[in-house]
């Protein structure tokens, strides 16, 4: 693994922590993690990148590791609003045009967004984990996904906020554990990246972003006119590849089907065998690949 330097920008909101490697010369490649993990999900991707001329950064998201809120007032948000709009001024802060953006789970919808509204920065996306535009009315859901995100239900009981707040060690490694089938030393990178569960705003943060998400709780009124932006959802027109492990056991399969019609650049959806939840860390060849072929 190539020697990283942990370095830090200021956002609208946040001072964000990011780890940046390769050559200064690079072609700017972005990989989001998702949640619950931290950036370390990338690093058997970038193993595999090889001799390709990136230059790779990898942004904590809010509410994770060292990145940290500019302000109290804040709103700790985890909405998907502010999850792109993280994502955005970062590549506005740090100057970065002509990006691959890579992203799975949460960070898969931060890059969706940013392609779908920034997309004069971007020029290909890799996403992971997370269908584009999967708002399913919970009248129109099947009970099976229902049943998956029972955590997103579970933190608007007294149980499930106490459970985010003071005991998401256990419930994180349950949600790795259940996710996913087990793949090598996943108990390992599972205890290397607990340290960044300890940041004091992932709990609101994570509770807001599933009571937001089914209309539980309200976004921040400052991220309002991008909410209506995606709420549409626009139409995105750089070239995409969709990871989807069909053995994922939180954002079931179905979840990514049938969204071809929202790509006018060019889509493909490739379904992975064995594979669960932890796209990265379960394929990191089929990641770097698709990387590779979107940057072309």
């Amino acid at each position: 693994m190539p020697q990283r330097a942990l370095r830090t920008c200021r956002t609208s909101e946040l001072e964000i922590a990011y780890e940046v490697t390769g050559p200064t010369d690079g072609r700017p490649l972005v990989l989001v993690h998702g949640w619950p993990d931290d950036v370390r999900c990338w690093d058997k991707v970038i193993e595999r990148l090889g001799g390709a001329n990136f230059q790779v950064y990898r942004p904590y998201l809010r509410g994770s590791g060292p990145t940290r809120f500019l302000r109290g007032a804040t709103m700790r948000s985890g909405a998907i609003a502010a999850l792109m709009l993280d994502l955005a001024q970062f590549l506005d802060v740090l100057d970065l045009t002509r990006v691959v953006v890579g992203g799975y789970d949460w960070g898969a919808r931060a890059a969706y967004g940013v392609a779908a509204l920034f997309s004069q920065r971007v020029v290909g996306v890799v996403a992971a984990a997370a269908g584009y535009a999967t708002a399913i009315p919970a009248r129109q859901m099947p009970y099976e996904l229902a049943r998956a995100y029972w955590y997103e239900w579970y933190v608007n009981t007294a149980h499930g906020e106490k459970a985010y707040r003071e005991d998401r060690k256990r419930l994180c490694q349950y949600l790795w554990e259940s996710w996913s089938p087990p793949w090598p030393n996943r108990d390992a990178e599972f205890e290397a990246t607990t340290a960044s569960l300890d940041n004091a705003d992932w709990p609101e943060v994570s509770i807001h972003a599933y009571r937001q998400r089914w209309h539980d709780a309200k976004g921040a009124p400052e991220h309002e006119e991008i909410e209506r932006h995606l709420a549409e959802p626009p139409v995105i027109s750089v070239p995409t590849i969709m990871l989807q492990g069909a053995d994922d056991r939180d954002n079931l399969p179905l979840t990514s089907e049938h969204k071809e019609r929202y790509f006018s650049g060019g889509y493909e959806r490739r379904l992975l065998p064995g594979i669960g939840h932890f796209v990265p860390r379960e394929a990191p060849q089929a990641f770097a690949d698709a990387i590779l072929e979107v940057s072309r």
